[in-house]
């Protein structure tokens, strides 16, 4: 049972780090901010589960424990990955002895020979970082063994546990309260373990986790633990003593001293680590010699999977990114006046925001947007006055409506009846103008389009004059009116045009072609236009909107 929980529950706790590892990047300010923690956890969890996949499906807790073992020391990355190696290693080598089902006292155990494994592996252990968290949470197993808890309830107090200790190492580790942030390592292990938790026990990791110790919960420890999550930029770092960051598998030849070697890695820097038995070790330092540290090792066996990491490159980069996501992240300044306009097809939203409009509400003619549609829009645009652009006549009482019903911001409304038209407005306004004035100009631009439409017939009707149409005609409305009937889209168009440029000659057409419109069609009903009317100067785009396939305006 023990064997298949474990075999089952850990790609799930490993996914979850892995899903967060950008984040415990972010966090890492010790030993240097080198922001790699949660990836070389992440990579570290990753190749256990790629020996976990190898076993047979019967294969029992002392061969899971072997799978774990080998699997994590030949993946661990980093510091933090090394050291979640040890601590993987002694919790499954402390299972592989414990009860079917497991009892409170066998999670104890397990944890007990964590800490064991761990802390040997670290010369020197340092208050505040994942090793304390892993004390304190195998202390809270010790209680828990004591007051005969179920297991359940036991692996509820860890978790909980955990999170209270990553949120007390800025207390304990200076480094961390000056930059704001809890522990990297800590704080994955406690992703670990909290997904690992609720997988065993058939909970999704946001379930609230219930102790019998006290009233708090795993959501409420894990958002305490975050409450002290400041991300900042630490542009006044002044850097390690040493610059990079070696690690390495290494294959003895024969038997050799390990402490002395221990002692040769210190004597190359800091954070030293040599885990593992022989003849397969891993080994982690912090030097500015790595070729020094790989001649050692060379002269007492093989080394392979060589990773030499500039950490004051690391810093920089974090820096840099953390800087980049809070400019991304920091609140434009409110503008004086924003836009919201309806469109019915992708291109024409394309054009309306290209003109200034922020939010463009999906819309038109068969689907008009609600008041309350037109609402949120509205909220979204971050400016202390908007002008809604209906575009069209359907639409212009849910945007008046809205206008009024708006109490946080100035809202009015420009009576745009086609998309053309909102063209034209825009195009009229002045940067930095006030409410009213845009308002006015923009309404008094109206006046100069003339707009147009062709789509074709539902049912069977009567033109403005009369004339009969028929389901499946295409027909040109101008102005609202149903003027030119026929069967052809490109020549109730040039049709349409030719009519309007007899009553008033223009200057300009914006022609916009509909969804169903190819771009051949397009251009053969472009040439026809520019054939008929040579001195119209034509503005053609797609506007992709439905039902329609030519929108157009004269001005």
């Amino acid at each position: 049972m023990i064997a298949k929980t474990v075999r089952t529950c850990f790609p799930v706790a490993a996914q979850a780090v892995a899903d967060k590892a950008e984040d415990i990047n972010k966090l890492n300010v010790f030993p240097v901010p080198d922001g790699d923690t949660g990836t070389n956890m992440s990579l570290t969890l990753a190749s256990v589960v790629r020996e976990l996949n190898q076993l047979p499906t019967d294969a029992d807790m002392e061969a899971i424990a072997g799978a774990i073992t080998h699997g994590s020391l030949m993946g661990a990355r980093g510091n933090s990955g090394v050291i979640t190696s040890q601590i993987l290693r002694g919790v499954a080598e402390g299972l592989v002895d414990a009860h079917d089902p497991v009892n409170s006292s066998d999670i104890a155990a397990a944890f007990r020979r964590a800490v064991k494994v761990a802390f040997q592996a670290v010369r020197k252990p340092v208050e505040g970082t994942i090793l304390t968290v892993l004390r304190d949470v195998s202390t809270k197993a010790d209680e828990c063994e004591k007051k005969r808890l179920s297991a359940a309830d036991a692996l509820d107090a860890i978790v909980v546990e955990a999170y209270q200790s990553v949120a007390r190492t800025p207390d304990l580790l200076p480094v961390l309260k000056e930059n704001g942030v809890v522990d990297s390592g800590a704080f994955g292990f406690a992703i670990f373990l909290e997904s690992f938790v609720a997988a065993a026990l058939g909970r999704t990791a946001k379930a609230d986790i219930q102790t019998t110790f006290d009233a708090v919960n795993a959501s409420d420890a894990k958002a305490t633990a975050m409450g002290r999550v400041e991300i900042e930029a630490n542009d006044d770092w002044e850097g390690s003593e040493f610059r990079y960051c070696n690690e390495f598998l290494f294959k003895a030849d024969k038997k050799f001293n390990e402490e002395k070697t221990l002692k040769f890695l210190a004597s190359m820097g800091d954070c030293e680590l040599l885990v593992g038995s022989f003849p397969d070790y891993k080994v982690h330092v912090h030097s500015n010699t790595p070729d020094k540290v790989l001649k050692h090792f060379l002269a007492l066996g093989q080394i392979f999977e060589v990773f030499i990491h500039n950490m004051d490159l690391e810093a920089a980069e974090r820096t840099a990114k953390i800087h980049a996501d809070q400019d991304a992240a920091a609140p434009e300044p409110t503008k004086p006046l924003g836009f919201v306009a309806v469109a019915a097809g992708s291109g024409e939203a394309d054009i309306l925001k290209s003109l200034g409009v922020d939010v463009v509400v999906s819309g038109g003619q068969t689907m008009n947007p609600s008041t309350a549609d037109l609402l949120d829009a509205v909220a979204k645009v971050n400016a202390d006055a908007v002008i809604i652009l209906p575009d069209n006549g359907n639409i212009r009482m849910a945007a008046e409506a809205a206008a009024s019903a708006c109490e946080d911001k100035q809202v009015a409304v420009v009576p745009t009846k086609t998309v053309p038209q909102a063209f034209s407005a825009l195009f009229n306004v002045e940067p930095g103008s006030s409410l009213e004035d845009a308002v006015e100009v923009m309404t008094e631009a109206l006046a100069d389009v003339r707009d147009g439409e062709v789509t074709r017939a539902v049912r069977d009707s009567a033109a403005s004059d009369g004339a009969p149409i028929h389901a499946g005609d295409v027909m040109g409305i101008i102005g609202g009116s149903i003027d030119i009937v026929g069967s052809s889209v490109k020549q109730v168009t040039v049709d349409c045009i030719n009519r309007m440029q007899e009553e008033e000659e223009g200057d300009t057409l914006t022609i916009l072609a509909g969804e169903e419109l190819d771009d051949a069609a397009f251009q053969e009903i472009l040439d026809a236009i520019e054939e008929a009317q040579p001195d119209l100067e034509i503005d053609s785009h797609r506007g992709e909107q439905p039902l329609y396939p030519v929108i157009f305006s004269i001005e």
